[in-house]
């Protein structure tokens, strides 16, 4: 059977529930376990004798067993197993004296417990590697590691004066690879062992190679309470024996060859298939050349070696099986320039194929409408504003489609930029479409629109298309559309359907475009009876750094509204400990004050209701992102649920967080948190506090219909309902100038970006404005840190800058980053800046005289993966 990067797991492990438990990670197929990347690598454990042991301090020794006895535990139900070791050979190595030290094993299985007998029978030879303490006066190892060393070919002082002068001489890296199934046989006992009458099946042939094993350093995984990082250091490295890798990668960068020790082969209690069993003849470098072959290498050669990087299967294996930790930065290294290297060559593609499309040129004509429109305004465009309007105008006036992202803060200004453009293509005579993501914020787009051209001549046909609209509006805006006839539409999702169609369309606007997913965006373009590819303009309030901007809209010229207009007071933020009983008082007595003023309050709150943590539309915020990546996976990378458990990203979004922290154990185990606070718990309580009594709350969530909300936000505008309880679904587009409090109850699980944009909801009415980001996160803890940033900071780059670093790229710029099936897991946009510049030199230059990319058949392929699984990565916020 021919294994390779897309092989999926299901077909190679046995043990199903450990299939199940890696797929509850994401990890599916060969290339997903491989591109686990562990978060961290174990020092090497140092040798030591007995008598040099310091409790509470990792170690490693060779000894023979001494003795061993199985005892009941009366008192509780179970075994206790001891044995006594004596180091005497590996001592006299480190020329002090031998000494003796106690192992215990503590088992409710009688199989496991008769098992650990049968392995460390008296006279066995034994490499113990474990953490040191105390207990009666005497030395003992509580559940160590235990290699068997087979009898005969080696005693257990044997090679170890090597080892001795190394440790001496300060060395601490071994050449050697760690035995994973060693330290897992408690769940899964080998074949050989299965019954008393069975020959024994040793871990190691010599002691050398034994204590090469455990000394070297080990990867740490992200886990989880179904499967521990030492079975999916197990799982992945019984993938790369399969796959051919026989031997482990050393420090000079080549497999190791004669004398090092291998890769153990797995047991067929794990694996099913046993890819080319290894034959008498086999070499190391046979088994370099079979790595190799199934797992090709993505840069170029001229790259590669430019670089001094590794090839792609021995990055792999240096960072499942490192020799040393040095070793596994630089293979680390090697994998964050290729993922570098296939973004910047994806955008580089993208951005050349859009200019050899053909559009519909627009140029301004004179008294034009654009012209018009921006003279009847009542009030001055910013310098920032009319240099962007300029910009879109000579894009709009090319035959090739325009791509442009338009990033602002809330309040910038950014509608009337996009209206200026969408009059300078109605005015060349075609259509212009509008796209929201609500249908809140499509009404009012379109009110907003309605009312600012009504003025201009000829009139212009402002078109409403939702997806919440009776029968008959709906057909007589889709008839308005299919008609061609110059104007502007502003719909939700319902452009995207198959019922929609503008022949004459030349400009899509689409406001907030992570929201959205690449097959509904490219629908737009299948909307012209020409053929012809619409400009596009995409609007975003979230704010991106702008070396994360360039490094990831690479393919799109970018435009930046950073003035706001005049009258709008700061947002005075206030952070708020949850148990601070008295200020939360305060604070609701505030908010009542407020109110009775004529003032509107929003409370925002994860979720809908207690039990709904995986339920379907929690919060209005759309998953389109992550589904379109296939396979819906863990964020670290699975998204997590509220309590600490993994979900997919589509549950996490239902949740109604952008992408929650995690905090995890010096394991990888994910530490779990009170469960999130919910709309009907929260609404509930308050309405029974006495500082709100006589007050009319509303609620709002995504799993209210659009009339609902619509019906919800006016009465909320209005001021029959002043204070809104919902999710996050009013986090984008919902304008009422009255608002002048939000109250966000879990904020410390909230992206930095998301609060605040959650923030940019009140104080647009030039009043003053209060958010209170209520906090259950522990003194000086990461999560306190980040809400300082938010606390002291109104500036959108600066918070998303403190965003990037606290989380890393992906989980700022979109879902299609925040890790599953997206191509990059280990690239920094802030820290990796100047290496992500010299991969786009790079891959310009290979571009160039290859533009095809046809003698680079392994990058085309890893480009068009990218591009597959990265979908909204290329025009997304």
């Amino acid at each position: 059977m021919s294994i390779t990067m897309d092989t999926t797991l299901a077909s190679l492990v046995t043990n199903k529930r450990r299939v199940s438990a890696l797929k509850s990670l994401g990890i599916i197929t060969v290339g997903d376990a491989l591109t686990y990347y562990p978060f961290r690598v174990t020092e090497p454990v140092p040798l030591r004798a007995i008598r040099e042991a310091a409790p509470g301090q990792q170690m490693a020794f060779a000894a023979v067993i001494r003795d061993m006895r199985v005892v009941p535990m009366n008192a509780r139900r179970g075994y206790r197993l001891e044995a006594t070791v004596d180091d005497a050979d590996f001592a006299r190595s480190r020329r002090v004296p031998g000494s003796t030290a106690r192992l215990t094993f503590f088992s409710y299985r009688k199989s496991y417990v008769d098992w650990v007998s049968m392995r460390l029978r008296a006279g066995t030879s034994v490499v113990v590697s474990g953490m040191p303490s105390e207990y009666m006066g005497q030395l003992q190892f509580t559940h160590p590691e235990i290699l068997t060393v087979a009898p005969g070919s080696a005693g257990a002082g044997a090679g170890l004066e090597g080892y001795a002068r190394d440790a001496a001489s300060g060395n601490g890296a071994f050449a050697g690879s760690t035995d994973p199934y060693a330290s897992v046989q408690s769940a899964y006992p080998p074949a050989a062992a299965a019954s008393s009458g069975a020959a024994l099946k040793y871990d190691a042939d010599t002691v050398q190679e034994a204590l090469t094993r455990v000394c070297r350093p080990r990867p740490v995984y992200h886990a989880s309470s179904r499967i521990s990082s030492e079975h999916i250091h197990e799982t992945i490295l019984g993938l790369l024996w399969m796959m051919g890798a026989r031997t482990s990668s050393t420090p000079d960068g080549q497999l190791a060859g004669a004398g090092s020790a291998g890769i153990v082969a797995p047991t067929t209690d794990t694996i099913a298939v046993q890819n080319g069993e290894e034959k008498s003849g086999t070499t190391a470098e046979s088994g370099a050349e079979a790595l190799s072959q199934s797992i090709p290498d993505v840069l170029p050669e001229s790259v590669r070696k430019a670089k001094n990087l590794m090839h792609r299967a021995e990055a792999f294996l240096s960072i499942h099986d490192p020799a040393s930790t040095t070793r596994f930065k630089e293979a680390i290294e090697t994998l964050r320039y290729e993922e570098a290297f296939v973004s910047q060559t994806s955008l580089l593609k993208a951005r050349s194929h859009a200019h050899k499309s053909a559009a519909h040129s627009c140029p301004l004509v004179t008294d034009s409408l654009r012209d018009q429109f921006i003279a009847s305004l009542p009030f001055s465009l910013t310098a920032g504003q009319q240099q962007v309007i300029h910009d879109i105008a000579a894009d709009l006036a090319h035959d090739w489609p325009m791509q442009r992202l338009l990033q602002g803060e809330v309040g910038s200004g950014k509608t009337v930029v996009a209206l200026a453009a969408m009059l300078q293509a109605v005015d060349a005579g075609y259509q212009a479409v509008l796209v929201a993501p609500t249908q809140v914020l499509a009404e009012q787009h379109a009110e907003t629109i309605g009312r600012m051209v009504e003025q201009l001549k000829p009139a212009i046909p402002v078109t409403l298309l939702t997806g919440g609209m009776k029968l008959a509006a709906r057909r007589k805006a889709l008839a308005a559309a299919s008609s061609g006839e110059p104007g502007i539409i502003v719909a939700t999702h319902a452009a995207f359907s198959k019922t929609f169609q503008a022949p004459h369309l030349a400009l899509v606007v689409i406001d907030e475009q992570h929201r959205f997913g690449v097959e509904q965006r490219e629908s737009l373009n299948a909307k012209t009876d020409d053929g012809t590819t619409p400009h596009l303009l995409v609007m975003t309030a979230t704010p991106i750094p702008r070396t994360a901007a360039m490094t990831w809209f690479g393919d799109l010229d970018i435009s930046w509204l950073t003035e706001l207009p005049g009258g709008r007071k700061p947002i005075r933020t206030v952070v708020v400990n949850e148990a601070d009983a008295a200020t939360m008082g305060r604070m609701f007595a505030h908010i009542r004050a407020r109110v009775d003023a004529g003032e509107r309050a929003y409370i925002v709150c994860p979720r809908i209701d207690a039990d709904d943590e995986g339920n379907e539309g929690g919060s209005g915020v759309s998953a389109a992102a992550g589904s379109a990546r296939g396979r819906a996976a863990a964020s670290g990378s699975s998204a997590r649920t509220a309590a600490g458990g993994r979900a997919t990203r589509a549950a996490a979004d239902a949740i109604g967080i952008d992408d929650p922290y995690e905090t995890f154990d010096e394991n990888g185990e994910t530490v779990a948190r009170p469960p999130l606070h919910a709309v009907a718990e929260i609404a509930d309580r308050l309405q029974k506090l006495p500082q709100f009594q006589g007050i009319r709350f509303a609620t709002l969530t995504g799993r209210d219909k659009d009339d609902v909300k619509t019906q919800v936000m006016a009465d909320f505008a209005g001021g029959e309902t002043p204070i809104l309880v919902s999710t996050t679904v009013i986090e984008v587009g919902v304008d009422v100038k009255q608002a002048s409090c939000i109250v966000i109850f879990d904020a410390d699980r909230y992206g930095l970006s998301q609060l605040h944009q959650l923030r940019g909801r009140v104080g647009r009415g030039g009043t003053n404005s209060w958010a209170f980001l209520i906090s259950r996160a522990e003194p000086g803890s990461p999560a306190e840190q980040r809400l300082e940033v938010i606390h002291h900071s109104l500036d959108g780059a600066e918070i998303a800058q403190a965003d990037l670093e606290f989380r890393g790229a992906g989980d700022v710029l979109g879902d299609a980053q925040s890790g599953g099936k997206s191509s990059l897991k280990l690239l920094r946009v802030v820290k990796d800046a100047d290496m992500i510049a010299d991969a786009r030199t790079r891959a310009g230059q290979l571009l160039a005289a290859d533009p095809e990319l046809a003698g680079e058949v392994q990058l085309a392929g890893a480009v068009l993966d990218f591009t597959r699984g990265n979908e909204t990565f290329l025009t997304s916020s």
